[in-house]
C-alpha cells in the first residue's frame, strides 16, 4: 500500500484560449498550470480537476492524451508524471426539494464517461462551457446519471451558508433531496473538522473528504487528504471510500475552521460577530445575519443515532497553509522550493533545523507552528477569511 496525497476539489479558471470556465477562478487557473504545481510545486500524488465537462477543456484533455503528455490509465483517471487526474464536475442543484442551490461533486473514471455526462448535462443547463452552472432536474436524478456511468457522487462544502447541502439546500436531512445510498463521500468545506461535525447522525455512515476548492493556483492543497492505496486511480480512490481492503483515508488536513469564511455568525453590515442568530445585530442595528458554520452544525447534532453507531474517523490535522503564513513572500518559498521540491515535502519531511537552514528562525519557526496548528488565530465570517496572528 502507498500513502497518497490528494485535493479532489480544484477548478478549472480559463481554457486554453482564454474563455472563462470557472468565472470567479483565476485566468491564470488552466487545466496545463494546474497539471504542472499540483505534480512540481504542490506534490500531490491524486487531483480531482474540476469542470472538466467543458467541452473546450475536453478537447485539450483529447489533445494531451494524443502528445502523450496525459496516459489513460486501466483503473481509471488520468497520468499525469507522477500525478493521477481524476477528471470531475461541480453541479449546481435546484429542485422542488430544495430549500436553496445545493453544490455537489462528480467525479468519472474515464475521459469517455466524462463526454457521456457533459452530453447528457448540456441539455439540462444553459451554458455547458461553465462551471457549476444550475441543473434542473431533480437531485435523485443526477446521482443515477452520475452512477450509470460509474462515476461518484459527493455533496460539496456541506454547511457553508451559501449553496451547499445544509447551509441552504435541506431543512434537517440530506434524504429531503438525495438518496442517501448513492452518496460515497462529504466534502466538509473550510469551515469546519470532524470533531465540529461529530454528532450530526446521518453523517456516521460517510467518510470525509477535505479538498482545497481552489480557484487559484496558490489556493491548491489548502485542504488534501492523506489516502491508503495501492497506487492512485479512480478505482483505488472509490475503494478508499468505501473503506474497502484496507483502503481508506487515513488523516485529513485542513484549516483549522476559525480560518475559514464562513466559521461564525456575522452581521453582513459590519461584520461583528452576533450571539443571537435571530438578530438584529446589537453594533449596528442591521437584521441581515450571515449564519455560521458553527452555528449550523449546532442545529445539526441535536438528532442522536438510534443504533448508536459511531464511526472511527482518521485524525484531522490542523496545518495553517503556507500562504497564510506571516513574513512567507515569494522569495523565500522559491528558495524552500528550490531546497526540498515540494510544499509536501516541506509540511511532512523537513525537519526545522533543515528550515532554519534556508529561511531565517523566525520564519522557520512560523512555518513549524503552522505545521503543529500552534499559531494564534483570529475567526473568520461572512465571506471573510480568518487571520494567522502569531505563535502561541
Amino acid at each position: 500500500m502507498k500513502e497518497c496525497y490528494a485535493d479532489l476539489h480544484i477548478h478549472i479558471g480559463r481554457t486554453r484560449s482564454g474563455k472563462a470556465v470557472k468565472i470567479t477562478g483565476a485566468k491564470t487557473l488552466t487545466f496545463n498550470s494546474i497539471l504542472q504545481v499540483a505534480s512540481e510545486r504542490k506534490g500531490l500524488d491524486l487531483i480531482g480537476i474540476i469542470d472538466c465537462h467543458s467541452p473546450e477543456i475536453i478537447q485539450e484533455i483529447e489533445a494531451a492524451i494524443v502528445d502523450g503528455k496525459i496516459i489513460e490509465k486501466s483503473e481509471g483517471g488520468l497520468l499525469y508524471r507522477e500525478t493521477t487526474i481524476i477528471p470531475g464536475s461541480e453541479i449546481e442543484i435546484y429542485d422542488q426539494n430544495c430549500k436553496g442551490p445545493i453544490h455537489v461533486l462528480a467525479y468519472f473514471p474515464t475521459l469517455k464517461a466524462m463526454k457521456e455526462f457533459s452530453a447528457w448535462m448540456s441539455g439540462h443547463v444553459k451554458n455547458i462551457t461553465l462551471s457549476s452552472q444550475r441543473i434542473y432536474c431533480e437531485g435523485k436524478t443526477l446521482q443515477k446519471i452520475v452512477k450509470s456511468l460509474g462515476g461518484l457522487f459527493i455533496p460539496a462544502h456541506v454547511f457553508t451558508p451559501f449553496k451547499s447541502l445544509y447551509g441552504k439546500g435541506v431543512r434537517s436531512s440530506l434524504k429531503e433531496v438525495f438518496d442517501a445510498e448513492l452518496i460515497d463521500a462529504i466534502e466538509l468545506g473550510l469551515s469546519s473538522d470532524t470533531e465540529m461535525v461529530k454528532d450530526i447522525a446521518e453523517l456516521e455512515s460517510y467518510v470525509f473528504v477535505t479538498n482545497s476548492d481552489a480557484h487559484s493556483l496558490g489556493k491548491i492543497a489548502r485542504e488534501y487528504q492523506k489516502i491508503q492505496l495501492e497506487e492512485p486511480s479512480f478505482a483505488e480512490l472509490e475503494k478508499a471510500l468505501q473503506e474497502k481492503g484496507n483502503r481508506k483515508v487515513v488523516a485529513n488536513y485542513g484549516l483549522n475552521p476559525l480560518l475559514g469564511k464562513y466559521h461564525q455568525t456575522v452581521c453582513s453590515a459590519c461584520f461583528r460577530e452576533v450571539l443571537n442568530i435571530s438578530g438584529p445585530c446589537t453594533e449596528c442595528g442591521n437584521e441581515s445575519i450571515i449564519k455560521g458554520v458553527s452555528s449550523r452544525i449546532q442545529e445539526l447534532s441535536k438528532v442522536k443515532r438510534d443504533d448508536g453507531f459511531k464511526r472511527k474517523r482518521p485524525p484531522y490535522i490542523h496545518q495553517v497553509p503556507l500562504d497564510f503564513i506571516p513574513g512567507l513572500g515569494p522569495k523565500s518559498m522559491e528558495k524552500l522550493l528550490e531546497a526540498f521540491g515540494t510544499e509536501m515535502n516541506i509540511l511532512h519531511k523537513v525537519t526545522l533545523e533543515q528550515l532554519k537552514a534556508i529561511v531565517p528562525d523566525k520564519l522557520a519557526g512560523y512555518i513549524d507552528a503552522a505545521r503543529k496548528g500552534t499559531l494564534i488565530l483570529e475567526a473568520g465570517g461572512g465571506g471573510k477569511y480568518g487571520k494567522v496572528k502569531k505563535e502561541s
